[in-house]
């Protein structure tokens, strides 16, 4: 058992005492379980038997708030510990696997086949452990061997609690196309974007990942893309109470497209009376609609908000990646084509590949503009109380799901961020897309505003707890922002400068968006 040293041994700080680190360093693995056991206990005669430990009368709520902001800090600690213990336990693995290998047959083993069977044991260890299934437990192991190798921003995230573990594990996750060196630079470059991803969950993390990926290898990006698009596939997994999971893995586009018709449907169907909620209204429209019965969705031509530079549409290769509204970054070779193919008009004396309703549905391109510094799309007014469909587009593309912290629902409605019964103003600067839940912030927030930060801007909303913790959300830029692109030269050697340019198309653009 390691017993710390008593204050007359270190008059300072004993947890900062340079001989009780080196005592449990030196202790290893053993030490740190002893310590870790000790305080256990007492949280477990804690949480079992409480006594007056959370009688409120007498106590201060703050009490019980810094109390569960000290949990949270010990909580990414313990995770920081155990994503190095997994990397550990892992190596431990191979070694005694390469130890028996060599034992029985004479000579060395081979390391690939020897780091895959090491890998599956680990995995099945790391799952049996922590009640995690075989899949996240495997991928726990792999990304906690990334952040520790070659991601030390990220571990350093975790270990300071500025992001949590599942957010920094996804991040992680989200590299595994790129090799060790590559991985350091998406760190470098996430590191550098901390302040943006304050109140970002999983999915924003992960779209931050993507958008480096695209900077960084944009070569790599699209081949990446296309051998992607060759694993598209439906699988179905058993539920509970005899339902199941279909999840199809698809383009960006399809899927988004899919999504937002079925949405729509839902809401047609509530119009008309139907008292389902909405997301089992989508189920019913997609089973009704696959499976051929009477009241299917009928026919309708649907528009999707795609952003991309228009160096990245004419000149593969610079690295800017293209964003689908609703979902997301995507590579840019993701929709190249397909914005190609409508958007240009058939040659003369050429069929319409669309028919007689090519000119009606044909993908319009409009220019979009963007913050120079943070790559975030700029605003437009409205006096009106209800944001106007272009406004409306315009929050959706700048935003791309709900703008709550940690939240990684889509967005569904348009809120004013200072309501407008207390004056707040129906513009871009005072909007944001949010989920059903997020959009009720003044029922479980404290308060909700937009920030003005000189060293850091951009549309940035400061969400303050009533426990007075505040996370700050940002939408992701739409292109690099200028600092950061350098001065990108265009194929035919015209500099980008200004305010970088966006194209939106595959459907109508709103009117009165610059």
């Amino acid at each position: 058992m390691l017993i710390p040293p008593s204050p007359q041994d270190c008059p300072e700080d004993p947890i900062a005492s340079s001989a009780w680190l080196l005592a449990l360093r030196e202790g290893g693995p053993s030490a740190l379980t002893d310590l870790l056991a000790e305080a256990d206990a007492l949280l477990e005669a804690i949480a079992s038997t409480p006594g007056d430990m959370f009688e409120v009368t007498g106590r201060r709520r703050q009490d019980y708030t810094q109390l569960l902001a000290r949990i949270q800090t010990s909580r990414g600690l313990i995770d920081a510990v155990e994503t190095r213990t997994v990397v550990a336990l892992d190596d431990a693995t191979r070694r005694d696997r390469r130890g028996a290998m060599r034992d029985a047959s004479g000579h060395e083993a081979n390391e690939e086949g020897l780091g895959q069977e090491a890998h599956g044991i680990a995995t099945r260890d790391l799952s049996l452990t922590t009640r995690r299934s075989p899949a996240d437990a495997g991928r726990t192991v792999t990304s906690a061997r990334r952040m520790v190798e070659s991601m030390p921003h990220l571990l350093s995230a975790m270990i300071s609690g500025r992001a949590s573990a599942t957010s920094l594990y996804g991040a992680a996750d989200a590299t595994s196309v790129l090799d060790a060196d590559q991985r350091a630079e998406v760190d470098t470059l996430l590191h550098g974007r901390f302040s943006t991803l304050d109140g970002a969950g999983t999915r924003k993390w992960k779209a931050a990942v993507a958008t480096a990926i695209g900077e960084l290898d944009p070569d790599g990006e699209a081949l990446r893309h296309r051998r992607a698009r060759t694993r598209r596939h439906l699988m179905l997994a058993r539920g509970e109470h005899g339902m199941a999971t279909l999840t199809a893995r698809m383009p960006a586009a399809d899927a988004q497209l899919v999504h937002k018709r079925l949405s729509l449907e839902a809401e047609r169907r509530q119009v008309r009376g139907e008292r389902t909620g909405h997301g089992a209204l989508m189920v019913d429209a997609l089973a009704d609609t696959v499976l051929g019965r009477e009241d299917g969705m009928d026919s309708v031509r649907l528009d999707l908000g795609v952003m991309i530079t228009d160096r990245a549409l004419f000149h593969p290769g610079v690295g800017d990646v293209a964003h689908i509204e609703g979902y997301g970054p995507v590579p840019a070779e993701a929709v190249r084509d397909q914005l190609r193919a409508v958007t240009t008009q058939p040659a003369l004396g050429h069929r319409d590949p669309f028919g007689d309703d090519g000119p009606a549905i044909r993908a319009v391109i409009r220019r979009l503009y963007t913050h120079p510094t943070t790559g975030e799309l700029v605003q437009m007014d409205s006096r009106a109380r209800t944001f106007p469909p272009a406004m409306a587009r315009f929050l959706s593309w700048r935003d791309s799901s709900c703008r709550g912290p940690f939240c990684n629902a889509s967005s569904r409605q348009r809120d004013h961020i200072v309501p407008h019964a207390r004056g707040g103003l129906t513009s871009l600067e005072n909007g944001q897309d949010t989920c059903a839940h997020c959009n009720q912030k003044e029922l479980d927030t404290l308060n909700v505003e937009r920030l003005e930060d000189a060293e850091h801007p951009g549309h940035q909303i400061a969400w303050t707890g009533y426990s007075g913790i505040t996370r700050v959300t940002s939408p992701s830029p739409l292109v690099r922002p200028a600092a950061e692109a350098g001065g990108v030269d265009l194929a035919d050697g015209e500099g980008v400068d200004g305010a970088d340019r966006a194209g939106g198309g595959a459907g109508e653009s709103p009117k009165g968006v610059p």
